[in-house]
């Protein structure tokens, strides 16, 4: 296994994580600053205020990105599979 192949693998795996990861914590933090926003006109200094509608904004966005989060991930896997197929000669 050389350096390149290291690095493109640390690439992969970066990216796939940013791919997965990234529409829930998008919709968290758009979310997030919303409530900020309606809090900081309103002068509502309630801590906890945020919480019900990321909560619930990460589950629906989880439900509806669950499709495409699976395909990368399988995708990722069985090429890493693959891989590890050739390198270890089997």
């Amino acid at each position: 296994m050389t350096a390149e192949t290291v690095f493109d693998l640390v690439r992969q795996t970066l990216w796939i994580t940013i791919l997965v990861g990234g529409p829930m914590l998008l919709a968290a933090l758009v979310v997030g600053l919303a409530v900020s926003l309606l809090q900081a006109l309103t002068q509502i200094q309630e801590m906890t205020l945020t919480l019900l509608p990321k909560l619930l904004t990460m589950a629906l966005t989880l439900l509806l990105a669950m499709p495409f989060m699976w395909a990368q991930l399988r995708a990722f896997t069985e090429e890493l599979f693959a891989r590890m197929a050739t390198i270890g000669g089997g």
